[in-house]
């Protein structure tokens, strides 16, 4: 569901933000590396079973935020990125690229985004302007 121009900014970038919810409701936000495949999102990590976001996903927590961002530039000031809703789940892949071959996981599957300086500006006329997108609801 994203244009070209939006797969190609995610293709390019390595490194994201994914906010969880312990079973307390507090909000962790941890740095993730990802990967997308057109579809779903994947964060893998060494020992996922231990991790906030394991353990926070693990105990039902299902619903988390990704943000993936950059500044094309800082003079002028040019945010740009992709922030995404959606419902985690665990699954195992063992891909070429995956920093934790074998190991669970985690797949987030988007039920809204929002991309903002990629298609067009993220602000014009001193305004937020992101495209929003909703996705139909995962299984």
């Amino acid at each position: 569901m994203f244009t070209d121009e939006e797969v190609d900014y995610l293709e390019s970038q390595h490194l994201a933000r994914l906010g969880t919810v312990d079973s307390d409701g507090q909000v962790d936000v941890s740095p993730v590396g990802f990967e997308f495949d057109g579809e779903a999102f994947y964060v893998s990590s060494f020992k996922m079973d231990m991790s906030h976001k394991g353990v926070n996903v693990a105990d039902g927590n299902r619903l988390v935020s990704l943000v993936v961002d950059d500044l094309a530039s800082t003079d002028p000031w040019l945010p740009r990125g992709i922030k995404i809703h959606g419902v985690a789940d665990f699954v195992e892949r063992d891909t070429p690229t995956s920093m934790a071959r074998g190991d669970r996981h985690i797949r987030i599957r988007p039920v809204r985004s929002w991309s903002f300086g990629i298609l067009a500006a993220a602000f014009q006329h001193g305004k937020w302007t992101p495209t929003k997108r909703t996705w139909p609801t995962p299984d």
